[in-house]
């Protein structure tokens, strides 16, 4: 694999380089939390880790976007990296390139909050809770650190999975080339997770726009990397696992000088992370006290619609289904409210209690009707 083959030529360097450090675990042996380590299990300190890092052209910071721990984490491995190399750009994945004049001005210190999310769409370019991503942006703007716009709009990758890469004028796709072929484990890996959201695109597709995601985001990386910047990119880890995705993506145009580095919770069997996952990995403990309640979702797909928010597609069990909801409604109205973009459903549903109702009205074959959606209660 690509991966493999990679780590053989890489990996011995990075390992070598830090491995003196402190033996690695014997098989009955849990790994420490708290603590760093190399692909393999051999424990790394901190300070010889990031000064390792900070040499490099790129460093993918890996993150399941709904996890607080994770976003602590990429927060104190920025901290970290800043130190040793202060000439340092953060890459987001949440944002397409539209959004760059926004974070710009952000960390120029010309919006607040409110005046962000705005500019950016937030709401309606990510759907997670920004209060999770604030105590980064913060600590850029407070840096003076470039913020990037990794990714593309939803009408961009749809232009190029549809019509193909040659039908969209290269001024169009901001200079993006057609991405390297995926491997055939990233591919089974896409397919195992695309079994699990049942519902939307078929899986061809569902690859090609994933590979869209991960061209978009490599490019630029290594676009902003080839002026000697340290370029840190922030993306959920299933774009990084086993140097598929951006990695992959990054190799294709010649950036082969990166590293990913994930963070990972240790299993009840006090396992380590299988190879070749990452190049390094940061072993959590168990952080569930400390992560905010699970957000309450009605399990649709969403997008714009001229007359409100248009369901793609409905989950299974969800609280959608259950409240009646189809592929190919439209939202037109919901808790009294007027939903104009899908950042306004999805903005009203981070604000909802749980064990509420939610009263909808929705456009159905032309007809206005009414459902009432039940919102589960918190766990006890």
């Amino acid at each position: 694999m690509p991966r493999l083959d990679r780590a053989r030529r890489l990996a011995p360097c990075f390992a070598i380089a830090l491995a003196w450090l402190a033996p690695p675990a014997t098989a009955d042996e849990c790994l420490a939390t708290g603590q760093w380590y190399l692909d393999g299990g051999a424990p790394v300190a901190p300070d010889a880790l990031m000064a390792e890092l900070a040499e490099r052209q790129v460093v993918l910071l890996g993150e399941r976007h709904d996890r607080l721990a994770h976003h602590r984490w990429q927060l104190h491995t920025l901290a970290g990296l800043h130190a040793h190399r202060p000439r340092l750009v953060i890459g987001l994945e949440m944002l397409p390139r539209e959004a760059q004049p926004a974070l710009d001005a952000w960390v120029a210190g010309e919006l607040d909050e409110a005046g962000f999310l705005e500019a950016s769409r937030w709401h309606e370019t990510w759907g997670f809770d920004p209060a999770l991503y604030f105590p980064i942006l913060h600590f850029a703007r407070m840096q003076r650190i470039p913020l990037l716009a990794l990714n593309v709009g939803p009408e961009l990758r749809r232009r190029l999975v549809e019509e193909g890469w040659s039908a969209v004028p290269e001024g169009q796709r901001f200079g993006i080339t057609p991405p390297a072929a995926a491997s055939e484990a990233y591919r089974e890996s896409l397919a195992e997770i695309h079994d699990r959201h049942p519902g939307g695109d078929d899986l061809a597709r569902f690859i090609d726009a994933q590979q869209v995601w991960d061209r978009a985001m490599a490019t630029a990386l290594a676009e902003s990397a080839d002026d000697g910047t340290l370029v840190v990119g922030l993306i959920g880890q299933g774009h990084l696992t086993h140097g598929h995705g951006v990695p992959h993506q990054l190799d294709d145009l010649g950036v082969d000088d990166h590293r990913t580095l994930l963070p990972v919770t240790p299993d009840d069997g006090c396992r380590a992370p299988e190879p070749g996952l990452a190049d390094a990995y940061y072993l959590l403990g168990d952080e569930s006290a400390h992560e905010p309640p699970e957000a309450l979702r009605l399990g649709v797909l969403i997008g714009a619609h001229a007359d409100g928010v248009a369901i793609h597609g409905v989950g299974p069990d969800s609280v959608a289904a259950e409240a009646g909801l189809q592929e190919g409604d439209i939202i037109v109205r919901a808790a009294d409210r007027p939903m104009v973009t899908p950042g306004d459903l999805t903005g009203l549903m981070q604000r909802m209690v749980p064990g509420t109702l939610l009263p909808l009205e929705i456009r159905r074959d032309g007809r206005v009707r009414e459902l009432l959606a039940r919102l589960p209660a918190s766990s006890p």
